[in-house]
């Protein structure tokens, strides 16, 4: 039996290490057989190509070369680490996937849709997640967030009007897609945010 397949989206600061661990330790609770991952990266591999993207110094990298990266982190992860552990039953939560590349290269950079739905094609075929949790928080209120965390990475030094256009490709792909994407409100309290995923994740099992 194939394995489950969640992803967990948003801009910055929304909260997804916070929640990714409650994830985890909900959908353990219920028996399941679980790999937790990370894109860019989840390979070895792909953690250098993540040091890569995303290193402040590398101001330089132009908007393809970040695109092209970002697949072939993912082609790497999928071949290594999602379809295998997939078809073996088990279920994969994964923090940012595809659509995080529609958000930041699509939305944030301005690259074509087209573009990336064809590197999708081409990479994943017809492999999709099962469910998609989408934080969404205003940007204002995130980057205060991540501000308290820790140095900015290439991603983070970017304006707020970089992120607001994130949030919307986030947003309308959601509405496009309305049974493979849950949007969490994360402005909440912890808890509640919280009862939100659960909800979502008892009608997956």
């Amino acid at each position: 039996m194939k394995g489950k397949f969640i992803t967990v989206e948003g801009t910055e600061g929304v909260g997804k290490s916070t929640n990714m661990a409650f994830i985890e330790e909900w959908i353990k609770s219920t028996g399941k057989e679980l790999i937790i991952t990370r894109e860019p990266g989840g390979t070895e591999l792909g953690e250098k190509l993540r040091d890569l993207l995303l290193d402040a110094k590398e101001q330089s990298m132009c908007d393809d070369t970040e695109l092209l990266l970002m697949f072939a982190a993912r082609a790497q992860h999928l071949h290594e680490v999602i379809l295998p552990a997939l078809k073996a039953g088990k279920w994969v939560l994964c923090d940012r996937f595809t659509d995080a590349t529609y958000a930041y290269q699509g939305g944030g950079r301005g690259i074509e849709m087209e573009r990336i739905a064809q590197l999708e094609q081409w990479v994943q075929a017809d492999l999709r997640p099962d469910m998609t949790l989408i934080l969404d928080l205003p940007v204002d209120i995130g980057l205060e967030r991540a501000g308290k965390r820790s140095s900015p990475d290439r991603f983070e030094l970017e304006k707020h009007d970089f992120f607001n256009k994130v949030r919307d490709t986030y947003l309308a792909r959601a509405k496009a897609q309305p049974h493979r994407y849950q949007v969490i409100d994360a402005s909440p309290a912890i808890n509640q945010v919280q009862q939100s995923i659960q909800s979502v994740l008892e009608s997956m099992v």
